[in-house]
């Protein structure tokens, strides 16, 4: 096999969808418009970097001086923001139910004059846990503020028994706790987030889009007419041998197509290779059978292997392109402010653009594996779309079950979601990297085998075209 004709199988496959594409705005849309609005979307959704002023409310049941200062301090907060004055549980509690609010702190009655009397004097805070993020700021806030009070009463103390301030703030905290942030300092959720939600989404579409581009051969009986034009007329004929073996068998193939099919010059070989795959047309070499009793067999000629794979690389060319420019717009839109390596932000975008592949060869295997459409894209979602709760980036990987472990070593994006937390936020050096690189490639190849490998098999089982 010339590499002519590997690169001739490439072109027409890639032309044959780029005219499907022109012809179908939805599958366009799915190619090159929902990606985009997905990743700017998710962008403009973080665009607050930081989670500020959560709205809380406060039943104070003290009105002492000191209750007063609390709601001061707590109002002050840059993660709390006290929205309003409740005056009994019942409207607090509608207004966490309404989401008006998502906590409330109680200040007890005799609150300033247990404080005063050096008695435990607790501030109450009911927090609604069912929004993780929200329950984990406001409680820090609650509590920064409530250390705040505490160590301003009593310093206050010590300073009335006649100790220096100094000594006073060192006698009250003795150990106190130095923290350097070494990552995501500013804890930047466009960072955090963002940056590792759009590659997720753009896994869950590519595998989609993988599913639909081959499977809507499938679905529609169309699968050994696109395997008829990627061929071509030379190439088919190099294929099948015995077409152009001699001049008679030559005629005599010409005069069955030209029976029954369209000489329609710009579709002439397509309508050829179309009339040989359809049960009534028999080539010298095919093996079907007049007995209509016999299950139909395919009468296309033995698939040759480096045609499928480039015309499977020509299929999935126009997804690739548009994927990769949206590849780079995304890790555009997650590089920080400081400046990143460009080893570190190429090795992150070569990770990228191989997920991006594999995501496309594993729709497709799903699609080609289970002869149905639907069942591929069903797959694809029950593998893609929870894939981002076990990559470890909101919830430890260290946290999670063995088997839970083992499910998340499976997928890729865990992988991919690893390499770009290293290189793009934690600058970590690329050689740390390099092996999930080749992991990604290797599964690539391994993919993409399998896919030409079903897709033969696909090609030699029409029978089986058609199922939803």
């Amino acid at each position: 096999m010339r590499l002519t004709q590997l690169s001739e199988a490439f072109i027409r496959s890639a032309a044959y969808e780029r005219r499907f594409l022109r012809k179908n705005p939805w599958d366009l849309t799915m190619v090159v418009w929902i990606p985009l609005l997905t990743v700017l979307l998710i962008w403009w959704i973080f665009s607050q970097t930081q989670i500020t002023n959560l709205p809380i409310g406060v039943i104070d049941q003290d009105n002492g001086p000191v209750a007063n200062t609390a709601v001061r301090y707590l109002d002050a907060s840059p993660t709390l923001s006290v929205r309003q004055m409740y005056y009994s549980a019942a409207e607090a509690e509608a207004a966490i139910l309404q989401r008006d609010i998502y906590a409330v702190v109680i200040i007890p009655e005799d609150f300033s004059r247990n404080i005063l009397s050096s008695k435990s004097a607790p501030l109450i805070l009911q927090v609604n846990a069912q929004y993780g993020t929200h329950s984990g700021i406001i409680q820090t806030g609650v509590q920064a503020v409530a250390g705040t009070l505490s160590a301003g009463v009593e310093i206050q103390r010590l300073i009335k028994q006649g100790m220096a301030p100094s000594q006073a703030a060192i006698a009250y905290s003795p150990i106190s706790i130095q923290r350097i942030s070494l990552f995501n300092a500013a804890t930047d959720y466009q960072q955090f987030l963002a940056s590792t939600v759009i590659p997720a989404l753009l896994h869950i579409l590519a595998m989609v889009i993988g599913a639909t581009t081959i499977g809507r051969e499938l679905r529609d009986k169309q699968l050994g007419h696109w395997y008829g034009f990627i061929a071509s007329a030379q190439a088919y004929d190099n294929l099948s041998g015995n077409i152009s073996a001699s001049a008679s068998a030559s005629a005599s193939a010409s005069a069955n197509i030209s029976g029954n099919v369209n000489n329609n010059v710009a579709d002439n070989t397509v309508q050829n290779i179309v009339a040989l795959s359809q049960p009534a047309a028999k080539l010298p070499n095919s093996t079907a059978k007049d007995n209509t009793n016999q299950k139909p067999v395919s009468t296309l000629p033995s698939v040759h292997m480096g045609v499928l794979l480039f015309g499977l690389l020509g299929k999935y060319f126009w997804p690739m392109l548009a994927y990769g420019l949206w590849s780079i717009l995304a890790l555009w839109l997650a590089t920080p402010q400081e400046s990143v390596a460009s080893s570190a932000v190429f090795a992150t975008y070569l990770g990228l653009l191989l997920l991006m592949m594999l995501s496309f060869w594993l729709g497709a295997i799903f699609t080609l594996g289970s002869f149905s459409l639907r069942m591929g894209l069903s797959a694809t979602g029950f593998i893609s779309a929870p894939s981002y709760a076990f990559a470890g980036v909101t919830f430890p990987y260290i946290a999670i079950s063995d088997s839970a472990k083992h499910w998340s070593d499976a997928l890729p994006l865990t992988h991919y979601l690893k390499l770009h937390i290293a290189q793009m936020q934690m600058q970590a050096p690329v050689a740390i990297s390099l092996p999930i690189l080749y992991g990604l490639a290797i599964a690539t190849v391994v993919a993409m085998m399998l896919t030409a490998l079903l897709t033969k098999r696909a090609l030699a089982h029409p029978e089986r075209w058609g199922a939803r």
